[in-house]
């Protein structure tokens, strides 16, 4: 694929014919200006509010409530393209029900039994693939969509093509075509539609909502911004990417995004360090989010099925705010009192925290004892900080389900 001109070609030619080739190559360069233009040309996206045209696959495994799907998607290169997708209604609705888009992580396609899982909880629910595959296997992995969209190129190693044409473009444009989807189907409430990414969809989904605020909620599983911060791949492969940091770093936007979140993660993520889905959290500048870091559940699919998940959506439908709120914290010396107010009963609560340094992921992270005391729907809990204690939080239980402090590093 040539290499785009980001610049006049006028002012190139001149600049090349005054100074010598190499300036041409400078020309080439995105200026101040042209990442203006291509910011303009993601954040348009959110004007994709009418539904696209869509077919059933006629396929043994559909049923009358999961459907499989192709739907139109953004052109390609020039070339038109179409969406494989799960689209899944519950069965036997009572009256608008409220819907979620479910956004996969890398290397994963459209997942009927996500779609399901959400469908079984009253939702209708969207599975797409966003790496131009479909669900079924191929020689290598998931068989390719003849007319799907680009496969990811690794870490934002498109930042040369034209905007238009870059993956994080057509993944954006894709899951909001697919929003536009749920709210247009006659069985969805349009004003009760969230979204859900697990890792590479985690980060998908921390830069859609801040493109295209109208979800109700959304659910980020272990993914955030600043990813060219990270010390680990994700800085290595985007140390010099001037068009991630310009235009796609979802911090660029977070604070546009006025729902409420879900941050879900564990402590020893390698590839989404604590500090680094902190900073991500604390850009919210209005609605509540909650924090949900639960040790050992490791990277994948376990994070997508939980039910964390689901009663943090129920309650954002049907109280309008998590199920708990962080009121307040305090330190006195090795002794950290913090003060929450829970829509459900507290069954217990743990210290979690580390001594080690360095990368979040790669420290031991020990679980110590923290008292528990009600007053009304207030609870205080407070714990010992062990001593040496570098960064720390706190869990609390109310039946399967788990619920975290903020994050605190100790420098």
């Amino acid at each position: 694929m040539p290499k785009p001109s980001y610049s006049s070609p006028l002012v190139a030619l001149l600049t090349g014919l005054l100074l010598g080739s190499s300036s041409l190559l400078a020309a080439d360069q995105p200026t101040a200006a042209d990442f203006k233009a291509m910011r303009a040309e993601v954040e348009a996206l959110s004007k994709l509010t009418q539904a696209p045209k869509y077919e059933v696959v006629d396929r043994p495994d559909a049923t009358p409530n999961l459907k499989p799907i192709l739907y139109t998607g953004p052109d390609f290169e020039g070339k038109p393209t179409k969406v494989f997708a799960w689209l899944g209604t519950p069965e036997n609705p009572k009256g608008k029900v409220p819907a979620i888009v479910l956004v996969h992580g890398g290397g994963g396609t459209a997942s009927k039994d996500w779609v399901k899982i959400w469908t079984d909880q009253g939702f209708a629910a969207i599975s797409m693939s966003l790496e131009g595959h479909t669900d079924q296997k191929g020689d290598k992995g998931h068989a390719r969509n003849p007319e799907g969209g680009p496969v990811r190129p690794g870490v934002y190693g498109d930042q040369t093509a034209p905007i238009k044409d870059q993956w994080m473009y057509q993944c954006v444009a894709n899951v909001t075509l697919a929003a536009a989807l749920l709210r247009d189907l006659p069985e969805v409430d349009p004003d009760k539609v969230g979204i859900m990414g697990v890792s590479w969809g985690g980060i998908i989904t921390a830069t859609v909502i801040g493109i295209d605020p109208r979800y109700t909620f959304a659910i980020s599983v272990y993914g955030c911004g600043g990813l060219d911060k990270i010390p680990n791949h994700y800085e290595k492969t985007l140390a010099n990417n001037d068009v991630y940091r310009e235009v796609w770093d979802s911090h660029l936007r977070l604070e546009n995004a006025k729902m409420p979140i879900l941050w879900l993660s564990w402590p020893q993520d390698k590839h989404f360090p604590m500090d680094a889905l902190t900073l991500s959290r604390n850009l919210k500048s209005t609605g509540d989010s909650m924090l949900c870091l639960i040790p050992e559940m490791g990277h994948g699919g376990k994070g997508g099925d939980r039910e964390d998940s689901y009663t943090f959506a129920k309650n954002i439908l049907q109280d309008g705010r998590p199920w708990l709120l962080q009121k307040s914290q305090k330190v006195a010396g090795s002794k950290i009192q913090a003060t929450f107010d829970s829509l459900k009963p507290i069954d217990s609560a743990v210290l979690v925290s580390t001594t080690d340094s360095g990368i979040t992921g790669s420290r031991t992270w020990v679980e110590s004892p923290a008292n528990v005391s009600p007053f009304g729907s207030q609870w205080t809990v407070k714990a010992d900080i062990p001593a040496g204690t570098t960064a720390y939080f706190l869990n609390l239980k109310s039946g399967p389900l788990t619920a975290s402090s903020d994050y605190t590093e100790i420098k």
